[in-house]
């Protein structure tokens, strides 16, 4: 019977431990990235995918012009809008196409049709900033010149702006971006050499940008585009140094924006996690297996949820059997490894988006989104990307 309980643990035990020896890699931030200076300025174009953004457009667009100024051409796309999006645009003298169809719809559709419209006079780069993301003219310069000088996609560094005055749960929601969108990039960075799309704050090489499969209606197009770019020969790049933030949502807001990523990502977990871990180990290739492991790993208050549930059922089968405890004990030292490095990275920079005290209420964070998953054991992940409301600008950071 031990050995049936050590079978029934073993899955989430290692991937327990692979979450826990990426929190342990990601903690210290990558080697900046060499300096690079153009012979001369580089033909951008920053493409803004947008869907009734007119309650926010305009603060966004404004902090846009003054961030790029003479960088890049900004390039609004007015998707299927019902409002002023593409009005708006136009006031502040920036391009702007507009797109209707009502059957193809969603952001990766949103971005085809750019691509389209630029082939007439293509650039040396396309970078993707969100509707409702602001960055800073040093990031728009990391980014772009990163992409020209290795020629490979690159990803900046995608955060919420901290909301320390927030319920616990939104606190606790963007300590959970911080881990993904950082700690988690890092790891992934230095042990499968290249990092995943965020979907914002992504800059592509025209020959790249030109081929890739955009158009789409995948609820994670941006995370499947940066799989296939990278089985492709082209692994995307994480640039620290580069910065795009967004708002933090409210906490209805929160659980609606957790519930369409997370249910986007472990569809395509289920989906692409097991080839991807087929073909590295058929090739040999470790940094593929790491970025297949990587893929399969839940975020991480699923896995807890999991772990928990996991260690009290194998312990009472163990109880009522007379089997060993071994298995338990591995489970209950992962998850501890799994919490020290957790709290390793609030102490490394995660408190700039969490209080102490909203911390260590993380257990009702989880108790907070366990319905979620139970609708997804019930029904299945959400297939449509319906987009959270808009908040005001963010603060300075």
């Amino acid at each position: 019977m031990t050995l049936v309980i050590a079978i029934f643990v073993a899955p989430f035990a290692v991937l327990t431990l692979c979450f826990a020896l990426e929190v342990a890699v990601g903690l210290r931030p990558l080697r900046r990235l060499p300096t690079v200076r153009a012979d001369r300025p580089l033909e951008a174009v920053i493409v803004v995918p947008a869907h009734d953004e007119a309650a926010i457009l305009k603060t966004r667009l404004l902090a846009l012009k003054d961030a790029v100024r003479e960088r890049a051409r900004i390039l609004v796309v007015a998707d299927n809008c019902s409002d002023s999006t593409a009005a708006i645009a136009r006031d502040l003298e920036i391009e702007v196409v507009e797109r209707f169809d009502e059957q193809r719809r969603g952001k990766g559709f949103a971005l085809d049709f750019a691509r389209d419209h630029l082939r007439t006079e293509p650039p040396m780069v396309v970078m993707i900033i969100d509707a409702d993301c602001v960055t800073d003219a040093r990031s728009i310069d990391v980014l772009v010149n990163q992409c020209v000088a290795t020629g490979r996609p690159c990803q900046a560094t995608y955060l919420q702006t901290p909301a320390l005055d927030s319920a616990p749960t939104v606190q606790l929601s963007t300590f959970a971006f911080y881990i993904k969108n950082v700690i988690r990039q890092r790891a992934v960075q230095r042990l499968a050499g290249r990092a995943h799309l965020l979907g914002t704050g992504m800059a592509f090489p025209w020959s790249i940008f030109e081929q890739a499969d955009l158009a789409t209606a995948d609820i994670v197009e941006d995370l499947k585009l940066g799989h296939d770019l990278a089985r492709t020969g082209h692994p995307p790049l994480f640039v620290e140094d580069a910065t795009v933030w967004s708002s933090a949502e409210t906490e209805a807001a929160t659980l609606s924006q957790r519930s369409r990523w997370e249910g986007g990502f472990l569809r395509h977990a289920l989906r692409s996690g097991p080839p991807m871990l087929l073909r590295s180990l058929a090739s040999g290739d470790i940094r593929g297996l790491w970025a297949a492991i990587n893929v399969m790993i839940p975020p991480f208050a699923l896995l807890l949820l999991l772990d928990f549930a996991v260690l009290v059922l194998a312990a009472l089968a163990a109880w009522l059997t007379g089997a060993r405890l071994w298995p338990v004990a591995v489970l209950g030292i992962s998850i501890l490894l799994a919490a020290i490095g957790l709290s390793a990275a609030w102490l490394s920079g995660g408190s700039r988006f969490i209080r102490l005290s909203a911390l260590v209420r993380a257990p009702f964070y989880l108790a907070w989104k366990l319905p979620m998953y139970l609708r997804f054991a019930r029904e299945g992940g959400p297939r449509e990307w319906t987009r959270t409301s808009r908040s005001d600008a963010p603060k300075e950071i």
